[in-house]
């Protein structure tokens, strides 16, 4: 894959998030019993296609790092992930007018890795998301209900999985003390509807089988 020149800047993100493997007859808990939760928003339903890429050596999946371009949902684009103390590190580009990867990505990644990249694997993903508010309207945490299909292009192996995910929003305090006590809350939640820790910390790792 060859690079394309991106002169837009990326936005950046910490993600902190906790995942759980659900059976597929799995019912949502009422996310309206944690703390600090008040409302739940309507369902939105996204349909995302992400394609990861990597060196012939791995060397990104060495370093953790995942380097990605997805379509769909509101965060469409290029991604790439890294290990932060508190969570996932993410810098996001705009899709643009191509699918060759941009300028601007192949320097964020040269830290861990050098062109060329080559398809890695494919993780399809029939998502419904649902906004936590707290009594002020703000986000606290989204929860998203998935249901994947991945192929890993080097083995062609597909794997299929549901799992919930729940991310903290903007409005969740940034005490280190109630975000361990809320996601602990979230796991007992998640419990009583059959839920468990998830096999894998990320898609793509499981789609690998790590």
């Amino acid at each position: 894959m060859s690079a394309a020149h991106a002169s837009d800047e990326p936005t950046r993100a910490v993600e902190v998030e906790e995942k759980f493997d659900v059976d597929d007859a799995a019912v949502l808990p009422d996310w309206t019993a944690l703390d600090d939760i008040d409302a739940i928003g309507k369902a939105e339903v996204r349909e995302l296609d992400a394609r990861y890429f990597d060196t012939a050596d791995v060397a990104l999946g060495r370093a953790r790092v995942a380097l990605r371009r997805r379509t769909g949902g509101p965060d469409e684009g290029w991604h790439v992930k890294s290990s932060a103390p508190e969570g996932r590190y993410e810098l996001h580009w705009p899709l643009g007018d191509t699918d060759k990867l941009p300028d601007a990505v192949v320097a964020a990644v040269a830290p861990w890795a050098r062109p060329p990249f080559t398809p890695l694997a494919r993780i399809r993903n029939r998502r419904v998301a649902y906004a936590l508010t707290d009594a002020a309207g703000g986000l606290v945490a989204e929860v998203v209900d998935d249901h994947v299909t991945a192929t890993a292009e080097r083995t062609g192996q597909v794997t299929r999985w549901r799992e919930w995910e729940v991310e903290l929003g903007p409005a969740a305090p940034r005490d280190e003390r109630w975000r361990a006590a809320f996601f602990a809350a979230v796991a007992r939640l998640v419990a009583t509807a059959g839920g468990r820790p998830a096999a894998s910390d990320s898609k793509l790792g499981r789609a690998l089988g790590r």
